[in-house]
């Protein structure tokens, strides 16, 4: 994993919409971080920001130190999982959460802990 930042990013698309407005957001090596908000603020955005799929406006990326932000996709050792694919319907909540941490073979009490405090985070505990 990596450490991510992404430091006073701004991205406005075309007829002056801004998606992103001013977004400073660390993400330290390690961390297990969601992105959860209304459909349009930006979340995929975002992502596409970090994958370098959509160049900034305004604003720094930096992962592991390294500033990311004029760098091509291929050169910034990360990949972005397309959220319509990104939840398997025969798995449970729990293991749709926990499915990058298996790939990752992170030990199993960890991967349990960190599932449970996002989904205690997203009030999904019941599901």
């Amino acid at each position: 994993m990596a450490a991510i930042v992404l430091d006073h990013v701004t991205k406005v698309f075309p007829g002056d919409v801004v998606a992103v407005n001013d977004l400073s957001l660390e993400i330290r090596d390690g961390e297990f971080m969601v992105l959860v908000g209304p459909s349009g603020c930006g979340k995929s955005t975002i992502l596409r920001i970090l994958a370098g799929l959509e160049e900034v406006t305004a604003g720094e990326i930096y992962i592991d130190g390294r500033q990311v932000t004029d760098l091509p996709p291929k050169d910034r050792d990360i990949a972005m999982v397309f959220q319509n694919y990104a939840l398997y319907p025969h798995m449970t909540v729990e293991q749709n959460l926990g499915f990058g941490l298996r790939l990752r073979r992170m030990p199993k009490e960890e991967i349990r802990r960190r599932v449970l405090e996002a989904a205690r985070i997203l009030g999904l505990e019941d599901l």
